[in-house]
């Protein structure tokens, strides 16, 4: 049986295991099965390296005969996982004045005063906690290097390699359970009480005689994934010393215009890397960055992690390594994190671009853009007229405002949260979109925005905003265009391959739906109708509508609509056929189609022919104290059901038009904010209606299928009852959440995250879908539903339905579908796909080192 507190030499078959000894040591022992020039290298497993914290020292003397007679080593952190960090690799342990003498001879006198220099200084720094000004010292030598240790320390430098390297031991141990260390590696996923264990290496010199030096090498660009020997190498170095050199310093790897390189100076060296890097290639399933030494012309292998890379790459990496055939299609589709493809749907800030952050707030829709400040829509609308890309600036969103949003390029609110009116918006358009940004001071009569430090910003000012970090930055700055070309659509066709549960896209306008065809939406599972009335035509027209003081000056309104309305649905119908349309019927309250300023309010009023103050009036009679709970949803089709008739058809119009070649459109009806069933039968009596006039008019079929939006409590608890008049059931999420936590998604931002740092909710639940609360409600729907109409379709259509867990979650219900905005489509196809291929075997772990 292993014995966890030992160390153990590491050989092709030594017990080296990932989760006792670390990713690092697993990894060398892999190359050494490979048969690369890997040094002799112990490992030091995770509980023994927590009782070197404790303060019990190992047997130095048994670690140290591993070695032999060789009397330098290094020590390296061994995490469970690569990206968790650790404590910095310190070289050269075991220098001291006798070893100096002996490697003079062996390296060079300037060879050996360098290394044993470079030692105390990381000894100094990274074990005994000095500070590196000690050594600011004109012409240091290594007597100085000590007494400056000395006078500081006011005790000698150690000259044992045993109490050497027991300290490096104890201080690398130590550094990794302090506080910082800690909350550090827990902000990148390590779980607070995660594990170090540490390998200790046979020192290969890159100085001396002979070509000697350091560098580090991968075969692929890190930005892009494309095959490219990248890296750098420097003469008489150790570690990665050729990665912080000058330009002049270090050389290039494969042949270059701008500097010498490795190629052409020790060409036999460079094939040599080339071919292990194909060995590691294939035989570690991966693109790794290899850190090598060249001791007196041979080569040594110090370590290889997997080589860094964007999103962009790592989608290009995987797909790759699929088609030669060193890993499967669905190793590739798990390799890559969903959310992280995100950033290849829209442009990005460069990694390398200076950041003049003038800004904070929540991260509401990713992707980044470089803009003009306008602070309304008419401004936005008039710059994009101009060809001028301008970032829309608010203290907070209005439908008034989507017109504006559709020019600008990018949108800022000062209030607001993840999935507030802005944010939805946003996603859904495909806009970056930074929210809730409360420290910024708008200012939309000065127009101006202030930032928390002072700094003012006036309209015409260019900043450049970037929704995936929630900040806005000072200027223009670099930008990287969004990358979803011939791998990210090959991956995502894999994926689709697997996967078992449908994805749709949000889209409420016929640009929405071309935007979802190129994602490959298996359709639309929720087109908010209401959108399409926001064109300056249509808005003026639907007010006339609203302003109606009886049915039939309502109805004439309303039949102006009917074409625009046909014409939308129409081309909806073309593009995504014949893949199905749900369309929700006109939802959200009046008031909110009404202008809220003087201005608009005098136009509407040149518009209509009334006095501005019949307009304020006839406004005023139509307000709410609560409207989000008063009359919108299927309470404005029973009482003003004009609406609901004239939508109903247009959609019917436009279906019999768009059936063409033999292939009838039957379009997917859904009724919002229900709660009860009688408002099912009185709404599916009107259009039940509306259907046989236009059948009889036109002498065409009209098929349909009628459904309800589940967005209240008391309609998920009375599903069973609502189910005997619809064919399916689309669970929206958002409002949900709200009615059944009691919050406004607009103003939860202001103090979410305190409630989630403080562990009142796991998670904010808009974003991540409540499964104990929400999720409760939805499964009992499901239940019901599906006891009294088997084969009822059910899925959701909030925002949840792009995020990962809150897919998995209506997997486990059997739902159908989920439908989520058109640029969270690829993130659900692929998260669904996972699932897929994770469900037979539990979680999945084979891109973990196998531990044979």
């Amino acid at each position: 049986m292993l014995d966890r507190l030992n160390f153990e030499r590491i050989t092709p078959t030594a017990a080296i295991q990932r989760r006792l000894h670390g990713t690092r040591a697993k990894c060398l022992q892999r190359l050494i099965r490979l048969g690369m020039p890997v040094p002799d290298t112990v490992a030091l497993s995770i509980p023994l390296v927590r009782s070197i914290a404790a303060g019990q020292q190992p047997d130095m003397k048994a670690l140290l005969e591993h070695f032999g007679s060789w009397p330098v080593l290094s020590v390296r952190a061994s995490t469970v996982e690569q990206d968790w960090g650790g404590p910095s690799t310190v070289l050269n342990i075991g220098m001291n004045r006798t070893n100096e003498a002996f490697f003079a001879s062996r390296l060079g006198a300037d060879a050996a005063k360098a290394l044993h220099l470079k030692f105390i200084k990381s000894y100094a720094v990274d074990v005994a906690r000095l500070d590196d000004e000690i050594f600011d010292i004109e012409d240091l030598t290594v007597a100085k290097a000590l007494d400056a240790y000395e006078m500081e320390t006011d005790e000698a430098f150690p000259e044992d390699i045993e109490i050497q390297l027991a300290q490096v031991l104890k201080s690398m141990a130590r550094a990794w359970e302090g506080t910082s260390a800690r909350l550090l590696r827990m902000s990148k996923g390590a779980p607070e009480d995660a594990g170090l264990g540490l390998v200790v290496q046979r020192m290969a010199f890159g100085m001396g005689k002979g070509e000697s030096g350091a560098g580090v090498i991968q075969f692929v660009n890190s930005d892009t994934g494309k095959p490219q020997e990248v890296g750098r190498y420097k003469r008489q170095s150790q570690g990665r010393d050729a990665l912080s050199s000058g330009e002049g310093d270090a050389l290039y790897l494969t042949r270059d215009k701008r500097g010498p390189s490795l190629q052409d100076s020790q060409p036999e060296v460079f094939d040599a890397l080339c071919e292990l890097g194909a060995v590691a290639r294939k035989g570690l399933r991966e693109e790794m960055q290899i850190e090598f030494t060249v001791e007196g012309g041979t080569l040594h292998i110090l370590d290889a992690v997997a080589a860094p890379r964007s999103a962009r790459a790592e989608v290009r990496i995987a797909t790759d390594l699929a088609k030669d055939g060193v890993i499967s299609r669905e190793d590739a589709v798990m390799r890559i994190e969903p959310r992280a493809i995100g950033e290849l749907l829209h442009p990005q800030v460069a990694g390398s671009a200076k950041r003049d952050v003038f800004a904070r707030g929540i991260a509401a829709s990713p992707g980044a853009a470089t803009g003009k400040l306008v602070f309304d829509a008419m401004a936005a609308q008039t710059s994009a007229s101009q060809g001028e890309a301008c970032i829309l600036v608010r203290r907070e969103t209005s439908p008034e405002d989507v017109r504006g949003m559709h020019a600008a390029k990018a949108i800022l609110t000062e209030r607001g949260g993840a999935n507030g009116h802005a944010a939805v918006i946003a996603r859904g358009l495909g806009l970056p979109c930074v929210t809730g940004a409360t420290s910024i001071d708008v200012d939309t009569k000065k127009r101006t925005v202030t930032s928390e430090d002072g700094r003012v910003l006036s309209e015409g000012d260019v900043v450049t905003l970037d929704g995936s970090s929630g900040q806005v930055l000072a200027g223009s700055v670099p930008l990287v265009e969004a990358g979803i070309g011939g791998a990210f659509r090959e991956l995502l066709g894999w994926a689709d391959a697997v996967r078992d549960i449908g994805v749709r896209a949000n889209a409420d306008t016929p640009e929405d739906a071309n935007v979802a065809e190129m994602f490959n939406a298996e359709g639309i599972g929720l087109c908010r109708t209401e959108h399409m009335f926001f064109g300056e035509d249509r808005l003026t027209v639907l007010r006339e509508a609203v302003f109606a003081e009886d049915d039939t000056d309502r109805a004439a309104a309303l039949s102006r609509l009917l074409p625009m309305q046909r014409a939308d649905f129409l081309a909806m119908f073309l593009i995504m056929a014949p893949r199905p349309v749900c369309l929700r019927l006109f939802d959200p309250p009046l008031h909110e189609f009404l202008p809220s300023t003087r201005e608009g309010i005098l136009q509407l009023a040149d518009a209509l022919d009334m006095s501005a103050r019949e307009v304020q009036a006839r406004i005023e009679d139509l307000s709410e104290q609560n409207p989000m709970l008063g009359l919108r949803g299927v309470r404005l089709g029973i009482t003003m059901p004009e609406i609901y008739e004239m939508q109903a058809r247009a959609i019917f119009e436009a279906a019999i038009e768009a059936s063409v070649g033999g292939v009838a459109v039957v379009p997917e009806i859904m009724i919002p904010l229900v709660s009860a069933k009688r408002e099912v039968e009185l709404v599916k009596s009107r259009i039940d209606a509306v259907a046989a006039d236009v059948m009889s008019e036109t002498g065409k079929t009209v098929e349909f299928r009628l459904g309800v939006m589940v967005e209240t409590p008391r309609a998920a608890l009375r599903a069973g009852d609502i189910a005997t008049h619809a064919s399916f059931l689309s669970f929206g999420t958002n409002d949900m959440t709200q009615m059944t936590y009691g919050l406004s998604r607009d103003d939860a931002g202001r103090f979410m995250s305190d409630y989630v740092n403080q562990g009142v909710f796991p998670e904010d639940p808009f974003l991540a879908l409540d499964q104990d609360g929400v999720g409760e409600l939805l499964a009992l729907a499901s239940e019901r539903g599906r006891i009294v109409r088997e084969k009822l379709t059910l899925s959701v259509c909030g925002e949840h339905g792009g995020d990962p867990e809150s897919i998995a979650f209506c997997r486990s219900l059997g739902m159908d579908y989920v439908s989520c905005s058109p640029y969270r489509v690829p993130i659900a196809r692929l998260a669904a796909a996972q699932l897929a291929i994770r469900e037979p075997g539990g979680d999945d772990d084979r891109f973990e080192f196998p531990e044979d």
